[in-house]
């Protein structure tokens, strides 16, 4: 089979596949468990009622929404249905990813590789249909999406939901010790993923301009030109005002029955039980007004439980200040906490509140949108918000509440009050709010923008069509033998360096030849490579990933696979960086062998040369793209961004139609981290370097005792690597 050429119709507009992520918390396309925990809220509305809109429109083929796969017993076995129709042409597709149980999302970082793995492994599967744009949310999905988009040559747009940066500051300005919350969510990770991402996306969606000029602007690779402000819609059926219908006794027994005085004016806040939301606070703000007391009640909605004490350790540990709070100010009678409020529910609560001319509050320390504000509005009912991200937007085209510094509970207790006490204004902000959502928050509207930037997206990269089956899947041209598995060894330290093992695994090769190919990958250029491996008299392998993954050559004859190359060649440009590099201090060029097409090759003077930073930011100020590699304290390797050892693996999976599970990847030291990582089966010879141990634990990563090529024959026999039987590919 050979590349498809773009159709006349292909080239106007037809209508694209859009491969969605959103990793962590609950998604399925019904009686979504919103407040659940701390991962499964305002995300999972959006990303579920967004695959539903783009299914509608006339440009999309098809949408598919990618997540994890949980198979957890204390869960409904929804959410371990491998797929899971939304609409004809939309799809939840479940994929597995570390552990079978539910992972909160700061315990995902981990397993993403594997996700990535999987990922590939699904679209193979599809018959070779790649999707035409990647469009991942939060920066777990990020990180996948930005590996599937170097692989694969697809444009990822990305919307971030919240941001590490700003997460971080204001839970430090409320308190908070760094060292406790960079144990609970991981942040140093987070922020750096999201400034690759930054770097790498070709378009963010931001739901207000505040996002980009406040959040977004405190990262390093903030680019204004890529983002783009699209307010997200909402479907805002289920919600409206009260009506003469009366709500159901048995809700509102579950409420009042907390009150001495229920017919008061109600105070209602609904959200998940985490630091983030500052139900803290808020309980502050009315615990220390005793005239906000008199005049309202206040109403928790903080998820679902059945004991405290089976909640997560963050969760538990919300809930137990909350009650000693009640408890310290003597609310018992004012405060209502129900333990069990369904989704269904949750519209009725908002009609109670607007029933009883009170006030919904959004106490969270920071947030990026507030979609909670919206339904409030479409219920009748004026809110207070943070003065922080979205509300400021949803105040401004709403005009139905007020935005209030929520690290202030006096700014809080403030903010309510001046809700509830003027009537006649109470009046006025809840028909603006009806108004308001109808006009800016609706999901067709949201769409068509959305759709519009999307194909300029397309049609700014000249190449996709050429570069969409780059990763070509015709194994008939195939200079690689027709094998089921293969291994793939580093050279130095690993293949190499205790000569009566490797003659042992030499004797395995050969016994094996035709079903198991043998590979190397290695940071040296292929003649140097080749060199070594004669010195030991090892077999040319089948193929040969060389200069740190910049090329790939097959067998004896060393044919180079011109995919790669072509791949690889996004946005690279040898002699731009060349003579850019050659004007920063302390870096002096390698000798002319080392340099090759895909690589530049500097010996380093560490007193003067530059921070890596500092030379990131002064190529990209020359909107020069390159990866940086820096080893062993002496040398500099610039490559391009879609190169490495571990891409390089995956290419040769996809292209060849070899499961990942298939490969057994050996290496020693932490340049073969990628490629050990995922759902390949790793081996770390027992010589490995210090920086590998933080693998140790890892599924399919396995330690081996022995050393250099004793520890690959180790390894074969842990996974039992020549009993692995080919895996069916799909037609295509």
């Amino acid at each position: 089979m050979t590349p498809p050429k773009p159709s006349p119709e292909r080239n106007n507009e037809h209508p694209i596949y859009i491969l969605m992520i959103s990793m962590h918390g609950l998604i399925r396309s019904e009686n979504l468990e919103l407040g659940r925990d701390a991962d499964t809220g305002g995300q999972i509305t959006y990303v579920v009622e967004l695959a539903h809109a783009l299914s509608k429109h006339a440009q999309v083929e098809k949408v598919d929404l990618l997540t994890r796969l949980i198979d957890d017993d204390s869960l409904p076995e929804d959410y371990k249905r491998p797929q899971e129709n939304l609409e004809d042409n939309a799809r939840i597709i479940r994929l597995p990813c570390g552990p079978k149980r539910y992972l909160r999302k700061e315990s995902l970082w981990p397993h993403l590789d594997q996700m990535v793995d999987q990922c590939l492994h699904f679209l193979r599967q599809q018959g070779g249909r790649l999707p035409d744009l990647l469009h991942t949310h939060y920066a777990d999905a990020g990180y996948v999406g930005q590996q599937l988009s170097l692989l694969l040559g697809i444009p990822q747009v990305h919307t971030g939901h919240s941001l590490g940066h700003t997460k971080r500051e204001r839970l430090l300005a409320s308190g908070k010790k760094p060292q406790s919350i960079e144990r609970q969510f991981n942040f140093e990770r987070r922020i750096a993923v999201e400034e690759s991402v930054l770097e790498h996306a070709s378009m963010i969606i931001t739901s207000t301009q505040q996002e980009i000029d406040e959040q977004y602007s405190k990262y390093r690779h903030f680019d204004h030109q890529r983002f783009r402000v699209i307010p997200p819609g909402t479907n805002t059926s289920r919600f409206s005002p009260p009506g003469r219908k009366k709500m159901s006794s048995t809700l509102q027994e579950t409420v009042d029955r907390f009150f001495s005085q229920p017919d008061k004016p109600l105070i209602l806040t609904i959200c998940r039980p985490e630091l983030r939301k500052n139900i803290k606070g808020l309980i502050a703000a009315y615990g220390e007004d005793e005239q906000l007391q008199q005049s309202a009640n206040l109403l928790i909605v903080a998820g679902t439980r059945q004991n405290i004490l089976d909640l997560e350790e963050s969760q538990q540990q919300v809930m137990l200040d909350l009650l000693l709070d009640i408890d310290r100010y003597d609310l018992w009678g004012k405060v209502s906490i129900p333990k069990h409020i369904t989704q269904d529910d949750i519209p009725e609560l908002y009609r109670l509140a607007a029933r009883r001319r009170g006030v919904f509050v959004n106490a969270a320390l920071t947030e990026p949108f507030g979609l909670t504000l919206i339904e409030a509005a479409a219920s009748g009912l004026p809110f207070v918000a943070p003065d922080d991200g979205g509300p400021r937007d949803i105040v401004g085209n709403c005009r139905s509440g007020v935005i209030a510094n929520t690290l202030d509970s006096q700014a809080i207790a403030g903010a309510l009050r001046e809700v509830l006490e003027d009537k006649k204004r109470w009046r006025q902000w809840a028909k603006n709010g009806l108004v308001g959502v109808k006009r800016h928050y609706n999901w067709p509207a949201h769409v068509n923008t959305y759709m519009k930037q999307v194909q300029h997206v397309l049609r700014r990269d000249r190449k996709r069509w050429r570069r969409q089956l780059v990763i070509t899947l015709d194994s008939g041209k195939s200079y690689m033998p027709l094998v089921n598995s293969a291994l793939i060894s580093d050279i130095d330290n690993t293949l190499l360096g205790d000569k009566r093992a490797l003659r042992k695994l030499v004797t395995w090769l050969k016994e094996h030849k035709g079903k198991q190919a043998f590979g190397i990958a290695t940071g040296r250029p292929l003649e140097s490579a080749v060199a070594i491996l004669k010195e030991w008299q090892v077999p040319i392998p089948e193929v040969l990933i060389t200069s740190v993954g910049s090329e790939i050559h097959y067998g004896s004859r060393l044919i180079p696979d011109t995919g790669w190359a072509n791949h690889i060649r996004h946005k690279w440009r040898r002699e731009d960086l060349a003579a850019a590099m050659s004007k920063i201090a302390g870096l002096t060029l390698q000798a002319p062998e080392n340099q090759r097409e895909f690589k530049l090759s500097y010996i380093v003077d560490p007193a003067t040369m530059p921070s890596l930073e500092e030379i990131n930011h002064q190529l990209r100020e020359q909107q020069l793209f390159a990866q940086l590699i820096y080893s062993h304290g002496e040398f500099l390797d610039l490559l391009p961004i879609r190169a490495s050892k571990g891409h390089a693996i995956r290419y040769l999976a996809y292209k060849w139609g070899v499961p990942l599970r298939n490969f057994l990847v050996a290496g020693d030291s932490g340049n073969d981290h990628e490629m050990l990582v995922g759902d390949t089966l790793g081996v770390v010879v027992g010589n490995h370097s210090e920086e590998l141990e933080k693998l140790r634990g890892m599924e399919q990563v396995y330690f081996a005792q022995g050393h250099y090529a004793a520890g690959i024959l180790e390894g074969i026999e842990h996974y039992r690597f020549e009993e692995i039987e080919p895996e069916p590919v799909a037609e295509h």
